[in-house]
């Protein structure tokens, strides 16, 4: 099993104990409203959502991390590697992503456990490319792709739900850990 150890958080495989407290992440409007269509998901939407990612690990060898604080043991999100098929005009890619709690914004856990995450990717899993796909205007996400070294590739619209996306890369060539 996969574990990732940082400074202050421990990203790891999913438990039975992070579905409510995941769940409560995305019950939140704010956090949420920057995440497909901005809908809320209940108990049973995020059970299941934490089910596709855990499917994901076994086909593809990554997939999002439980994020963990080490002083509390308190679930802070997520953040990991996905294929973003919601995107097909990216595939074949990688997408890195991340999600936490209102409460853990600011703190920089989001680019410690993201760094971490990147770090996984190109140097762990050996992929050439990592993409970050954001909203525009989503501008704490935007500080966090900046922080890992990312550069702009284009912007896109969201093929569903109409509004603007970013796209930025980095590639093995470009990381310095």
């Amino acid at each position: 099993m996969t574990e990732i150890h940082t400074p202050r958080l421990l990203l790891r495989h999913w438990q039975e104990d992070d579905l409510v407290p995941m769940a409560d992440i995305n019950a939140d409007p704010v956090v949420m409203r920057w995440t497909g269509d901005g809908s809320v998901l209940d108990l049973e939407q995020t059970a299941q959502a934490i089910e596709r990612w855990e499917e994901e690990w076994d086909e593809e060898g990554f997939g999002l991390f439980a994020v963990e604080l080490l002083g509390s043991g308190e679930l802070a999100g997520f953040a990991g590697l996905s294929v973003p098929e919601y995107l097909p005009e990216a595939l074949p890619c990688v997408e890195i992503s991340w999600r936490l709690g209102r409460q853990f914004w600011g703190q920089g856990y989001a680019s410690e456990a993201a760094q971490a995450v990147l770090e996984f990717a190109l140097v762990d899993r050996g992929l050439d490319r990592v993409l970050a796909i954001d909203r525009l205007g989503n501008e704490a996400s935007q500080n966090v792709v900046n922080k890992l070294g990312m550069v702009f590739e284009r912007e896109t619209s969201h093929p569903e739900f109409g509004h603007a996306l970013t796209v930025h890369s980095i590639d093995l060539t470009e990381y310095q850990a």
